[in-house]
């Protein structure tokens, strides 16, 4: 049965939040973006590139363990991955298959 996910919160062994099984996961808490300590999840050019928009913008970056209770009792929350547009179509096309 497809239950209509496309992306699932992963943890790492330690039980940290480390991200999603293919975007890197962030939480926002008032003017503070956070984000896993590194460790376990993606480090890759949308992670960083994440980061540097919020610090240009004079924000706040936490980049240390938090746990999924955090989560629940975040402000936002938002993934970002290497996706491209043509990239999302043909997985859309696929997952409808």
């Amino acid at each position: 049965m497809n239950m209509g996910a496309d992306e699932a919160l992963m943890l790492d062994n330690r039980g940290f939040v480390a991200s999603c099984n293919s975007t890197n996961f962030f939480i926002i808490r008032r003017d503070e973006l956070w984000t896993s300590d590194g460790m376990t999840c993606f480090n890759g050019i949308a992670r960083k590139k994440t980061n540097k928009v919020w610090k240009d913008a004079g924000l706040t970056v936490r980049e240390k363990p938090y746990i999924l209770a955090q989560v629940y009792s975040a402000d936002e929350s938002l993934v970002a991955g290497p996706m491209t547009a043509r990239m999302n179509t043909l997985y859309q096309a696929y997952i409808r298959a």
